[in-house]
């Protein structure tokens, strides 16, 4: 009998939670769910569900809950399921721990916030010793944990290291397509976060569901253009982790990133959406480094930079719909 696979997911969130779920659905490896603290970690153990971030699904009784980093000695993947700002510094602080060869897979949609690069590149400065990944791509956390059918993109440099891993993190209605774009599937993850911004904004102010597909399809041509800037493929901006994952997070207020902006359009400040104590915005964070990034670079985001003006109180929604209206009329595929 072979031995069966460590995977750890780490990270008590409401995604980390329904990845640890969904791959302990079956005993097809051993899974643990990492927490951040003893306290939460008995409660969910105790309780079988994690009320405070995904209530209503009960977990696999084949999952383990821990606070002990004990666990990854033995990993052999680890998925981060942190927060975009947080993956260098929990990169560091689990490398003790992380053995040689180990596989650590970045979960999270968002630009490093100290220099707006890729989060890989700051992890893989840490990581020395592990082979990096990346899974992105449409997956809502509580359809994931429902066992509902997902696809999402998992992407690594070398293709037979990515096929490998998503052969052993699929399940039956989780699957996972391998890539071996994961400067793409990075690029395309953390900026359809803005343009679902752009497209909450435009459903608040009530401009109607035809501008919402309009900013859907120009914000594509963007997602595009920044990805073969950033050094990806530009077919990867039709794939799961960009066109996808933008079609589901700019039409559902399941997004975070979507409801944010549907508020902003409704008249709520952006500066009283976001901060210490108010729910994660990845896109607020990607909007503000992707604009300054390409305007230093001549990079033409109109969507984006309006989503980053907005945010930095720079512009009203209302001005911003005027400047977009007053753009030149071009031909559809000119830049």
């Amino acid at each position: 009998m072979s031995k069966k696979t460590n995977i750890v997911v780490a990270g008590g969130g409401a995604f980390g939670t329904a990845l640890a779920s969904v791959l302990a659905s079956d005993d097809q490896a051993n899974i643990s769910l990492l927490v951040r603290g003893e306290t939460q970690a008995t409660d969910i153990q105790k309780k079988r569900v994690n009320a405070a971030r995904l209530p209503g699904i009960m977990l696999p009784p084949l999952l383990e809950i821990t606070a002990d980093y004990d666990v990854l000695k033995t990993a052999d993947i680890v998925l981060s399921v942190v927060p975009s700002k947080a993956q260098q510094e929990f990169a560091i602080l689990t490398q003790p721990y992380l053995k040689k060869g180990a596989s650590f897979i970045i979960c999270s949609k968002g630009f490093d916030p100290k220099n707006g690069g890729l989060v890989s590149e700051s992890v893989s400065k840490v990581l020395k010793s592990q082979r990096l990944a990346i899974l992105s791509g449409p997956g809502f956390a509580a359809d994931i944990a429902k066992g509902l059918p997902t696809a999402m993109t998992l992407a690594a440099d070398e293709i037979k290291f990515a096929e490998d891993l998503s052969q052993s993190i699929s399940r039956k209605n989780f699957r996972l397509y391998a890539s071996s774009d994961p400067i793409g599937v990075q690029t395309g993850g953390a900026l359809k976060n803005v343009l679902a911004i752009a497209a909450g904004i435009v459903v608040g102010a009530n401009l109607g569901d035809s501008a919402r597909a309009s900013v859907i399809a120009r914000g594509l041509v963007e997602l595009s253009r920044y990805i073969v800037f950033m050094g990806g493929n530009p077919e990867t901006s039709s794939g799961l982790a960009a066109l996808g994952d933008l079609v589901l997070t700019a039409s559902s207020e399941q997004s975070r990133n979507y409801r944010f902006g549907i508020a902003i359009g409704q008249g709520a400040k952006p500066s009283d959406l976001v901060g210490e104590g108010k729910p994660l915005v990845e896109g607020a964070n990607a909007a503000l480094a992707a604009a300054d990034i390409a305007q230093s670079n001549n990079i033409a985001l109109p969507l984006t930079k309006s989503v980053a003006d907005i945010i930095n109180g720079k512009l009203e929604v209302r001005d911003a719909i005027s400047q977009l209206l007053e753009r030149p009329l071009r031909s559809e595929n000119e830049h």
